[in-house]
């Protein structure tokens, strides 16, 4: 009886202290920033849209160079439409942006990163003549370089730049005119901090 008592109770501090590793390599922060956007191989003549993103980060350390972090962003995309169709207009969209990203981190605080992009539509474009002008989800790859602040009283600060480019057609709509496969496209300039 002894022995498995003695059996469980290493098991259990076993567990427990894996546990408290795999915590103290997790980390969470705030991020917001600016985005520019437009539609590449659009079928219609376009400009880059000024829009925003924020959110927050969940990052885990593998080791002291390497780190694979995921975001929950609310991000404002799309483009600039001149075009007989559409008219002059702002082609609006907001999605829940979900990327997950492997991190390079130097000595030096420079990182460098590369990873996957999934996004949930929020609200469509309104200011199109069809229902439903968007669809539901987008995915896509993103790279991006920063800096963080390593030391000191802004440790954890940092900025970052970063492009999304989508491999998914975005419009949903049915045109005899113009055609729905054009993609997402988005640079992104953030400022974060990591708690």
């Amino acid at each position: 009886m002894k022995k498995i008592l003695l059996i469980g109770f290493l098991l259990i501090t076993a567990q427990t202290t894996f546990a408290q590793g795999l915590f103290k390599r997790l980390s969470f922060g705030l991020k917001a920033g600016g985005n520019y956007s437009n539609f590449t191989d659009a079928g219609f003549d376009t400009e880059g849209l000024a829009g925003f993103h924020g959110g927050a980060i969940i990052n885990f350390r593998l080791t002291n160079k390497w780190s694979i972090q995921e975001e929950f962003l609310y991000s404002t995309q799309g483009a600039k439409i001149k075009d007989k169709l559409f008219g002059e207009t702002d082609l609006k969209l907001s999605y829940m942006s979900v990327p997950i990203l492997l991190k390079y981190h130097s000595n030096i605080g420079l990182y460098a990163e590369i990873g996957a992009q999934a996004n949930m539509l929020i609200e469509d474009a309104k200011n199109t003549a069809f229902e439903d002008f968007a669809d539901k989800v987008d995915a896509g790859a993103v790279a991006g370089l920063g800096y963080q602040f390593r030391a000191g009283p802004v440790k954890g600060l940092g900025v970052g730049a970063r492009y999304y480019h989508g491999f998914m057609e975005v419009g949903k709509f049915k045109s005899s005119s113009i055609k729905g496969d054009f993609k997402n496209s988005v640079a992104q300039l953030s400022v974060f901090y990591i708690f």
